[in-house]
């Protein structure tokens, strides 16, 4: 049976209850020197808050930065921008580049596809505007975590769609929801993993009919071609029901062509660049500022 809209909220409350004896979220063992500052920009949702991260050990500006656009997880439904505060102020610095953290807006209030045409929308502008942030507008990359992973690839996937108006290098599919469209019950199960019922929850507050599990935007490893994507790096966790999925966009990415960077966390469950072993996450942190730093390199 299909949720009214006071029953998602609900439900949403709930959840975010629950999330909220999780523990403390993981913190970088070094303090990054970077400037912080809050925006908003005009998108197809309204203002669009963002966090636009600076190094300040890069000085010199006047050939403009690279640009990374990062997306937070949550299931569609949780989280902000501010929960990857402290891991952007690390990309930023050790990969020499403009973080904008997008601080997308949520389901079930905004459903599919408003945060795909948002988060676009944002990269369009910046890209547009590339002046007022000292940003070099021809060095795009994106990426994100779980759900915003997700949105990333959708992002990709329409803006090939409306002929690759923006430069966009790189792709970081950090442990993605790439299908929404499979019933979760039907996908790998380990004691760490999302319940189904809740990744069944987050699916339906985020869509709009059941029927758009099955758009590209929504699922996008059901894209019908992968040719002309931008590069990726996918990270998977072995103990996630959603690293298959990952592992089957990677492979569709490849034999089409594009270039991919595959890393699997042997042991990690899901989310465990924010909850879990400081070391490992911070492997994972690493290896998107390194991959960010070679690929604006070229």
């Amino acid at each position: 049976m299909r949720m009214d809209q006071q029953q998602q909220i609900a439900m949403v409350q709930h959840m975010q209850a629950q999330s909220s004896g999780m523990g403390q979220a993981l913190q970088p063992s070094v303090t990054y020197d970077v400037m912080v500052k809050e925006q908003f920009i005009p998108t197809s949702a309204g203002e669009t808050r963002v966090l636009v991260y600076t190094p300040n050990r890069k000085k010199d500006l006047s050939s403009g930065l690279p640009v990374f656009f990062n997306m937070h997880g949550g299931g569609f439904v949780l989280g902000q921008a501010d929960g990857d505060d402290a891991w952007c102020r690390l990309i930023a610095d050790r990969a020499e580049c403009l973080v904008v953290n997008i601080d997308y807006k949520l389901a079930p209030e905004h459903k599919f596809p408003a945060a795909v045409y948002e988060c676009y929308d944002v990269v369009r502008w910046v890209h547009e505007h590339a002046a007022q942030f000292s940003a070099d507008a021809s060095l795009l990359a994106i990426g994100g975590h779980s759900a915003g992973g997700n949105l990333a690839a959708a992002v990709c996937l329409l803006n090939r769609e409306r002929g690759d108006e923006l430069p966009i290098l790189l792709q970081i599919i950090d442990y993605a929801v790439l299908d929404v469209a499979a019933d979760p019950a039907e996908k790998p199960d380990f004691p760490e993993a999302i319940p189904a019922d809740i990744a069944r929850t987050f699916n339906a507050m985020y869509l709009t009919e059941p029927e758009d599990a099955h758009n590209p935007l929504a699922s996008p490893v059901l894209a019908d071609s992968f040719a002309g994507l931008p590069e990726a790096l996918i990270i998977t966790a072995e103990r996630d029901s959603l690293a298959q999925e990952a592992r089957t966009y990677a492979a569709k990415l490849e034999s089409s062509g594009v270039h991919v960077t595959h890393k699997q966390y042997e042991g990690a469950a899901h989310g465990f660049t924010h909850h879990g072993d400081i070391q490992m996450a911070e492997d994972a942190w690493y290896l998107m500022s390194d991959t960010l730093k070679a690929v604006f390199a070229r």
